[in-house]
């Protein structure tokens, strides 16, 4: 990896996710199509694709387990018509009566569910101004980092908050991912302050693609977030950016770029145990899932 064809292009479709499922899946596969369209192979919504609501009860009196579930069954069959890989940023999942997941579904051009990944990083913070978060009351946090292997290269999953965790980021790089997924749902606040300063650092201490679907706007729960989906290179350059509206965000990558930016600052190589006030610390250890190199 990457293999024969290095060279691809993808999507980013954009959302400003709605309280209505059906809505939802409408507006994106409306996106999904005009990805297609452009002659993306790879597109990718944001986090949150099938709903954006806080509040517990309204939650889960739409939420269904996997199997059950709406979107997920429209996605597959979409992906399985335009014949692309879909990378379903994420979807709130009915995980047991009290707790949900939000979980990314990377699907093939069969329709198939190629690898899933839960969140790690929960989002429970409290902002200036009022604004709180805490997904961990109603979401069961993920375990495991995940790859998958693509035509063109390897994938590395990750979900928004995410992105403040660069260890993530180096171990999934570490296992040979070339691309790296942080499909989001930035509130408003943080993505004017750290958005893309953080894109941008994941990009170029790892020397891989950045792949960033977003939320953009206000929304019908009233929260606001932040937009400006991103495909970034591996020296932190900005390829692609979208606004605030939703809309398609689209580039071609070259995977071949991986390769020659790791060779002229190979940092992955270069990690070191070291000391802090006598206690041995090293690279985190993270179960991976996908093929090896």
């Amino acid at each position: 990896m990457p293999g024969t064809h290095t060279k691809f292009k993808a999507a980013l479709v954009q959302m400003r996710t709605s309280l209505s499922v059906e809505k939802n899946i409408d507006d994106a596969s409306k996106l999904i199509r005009e990805a297609k369209g452009l002659g993306a192979q790879y597109i990718q919504t944001p986090e949150m694709t099938n709903i954006m609501e806080q509040g517990r009860d309204g939650l889960f009196a739409q939420l269904k387990e996997e199997e059950r579930d709406d979107a997920l069954a429209a996605f597959r069959q979409l992906a399985r018509d335009l014949k692309v890989h879909l990378h379903l940023g994420s979807l709130a999942i009915k995980a047991s009566e009290d707790k949900a997941v939000n979980r990314s579904f990377l699907i093939g051009p069969d329709g198939e569910v190629v690898v899933r990944y839960d969140k790690i990083h929960l989002f429970d913070v409290q902002l200036p101004g009022g604004e709180s978060y805490r997904e961990s009351n109603t979401y069961r946090p993920g375990e495991i980092a995940v790859t998958a292997d693509l035509p063109w290269g390897r994938l590395g999953l990750t979900i928004c908050y995410d992105l403040r965790f660069p260890a993530l980021y180096r171990a999934l790089a570490s296992a040979g991912a070339h691309f790296l997924a942080v499909p989001a749902a930035f509130t408003k606040q943080t993505g004017e302050a750290h958005w893309h300063v953080l894109q941008r650092a994941r990009a170029i201490e790892t020397g891989s693609f950045v792949l960033a679907a977003a939320q953009g706007g206000h929304h019908e729960n009233g929260r606001d977030t932040f937009g400006h989906s991103l495909i970034i290179d591996p020296w932190g350059k900005v390829l692609a950016e979208g606004g605030t509206d939703p809309q398609v965000v689209i580039a071609e990558i070259d995977a071949e770029e991986v390769a020659k930016v790791r060779a002229r600052i190979p940092s992955l190589e270069h990690g070191r145990r070291f000391e802090v006030a006598g206690t041995v610390q090293e690279r985190g250890h993270l179960h991976l899932v996908g093929k090896a190199s």
